[in-house]
């Protein structure tokens, strides 16, 4: 799956940057515990719900969906960490 990034540029999708950015926004998330094959796992969901949509892909339609999946986990701390972090 391919992502268009803000300045343009279309690259692959990158399971380890969406982990390292769940585990970031975890860290300042006092009272919830994502571990990381946790994260893999949840970064795993994110790829085959977006892959279900189309095949170019927004980082937009990322952030919006992991902080969809990170909520519906119980993670919704994490999740507004996340959103701010990647302001």
């Amino acid at each position: 799956m391919k992502v268009t990034k803000k300045n343009g540029k279309v690259v692959l999708f990158d399971e380890e940057k969406v982990v390292s950015s769940i585990l970031k926004a975890n860290a300042e998330a006092p009272g919830e515990e994502i571990t990381r094959k946790k994260a893999h796992v949840l970064a795993d969901e994110i790829f085959t719900r977006l892959t279900d949509r189309v095949e170019i892909i927004t980082t937009q339609d990322v952030r919006a969906c992991t902080a969809e999946i990170l909520r519906g986990r119980g993670f919704a701390r994490t999740a507004e960490r996340y959103l701010a972090y990647k302001k």
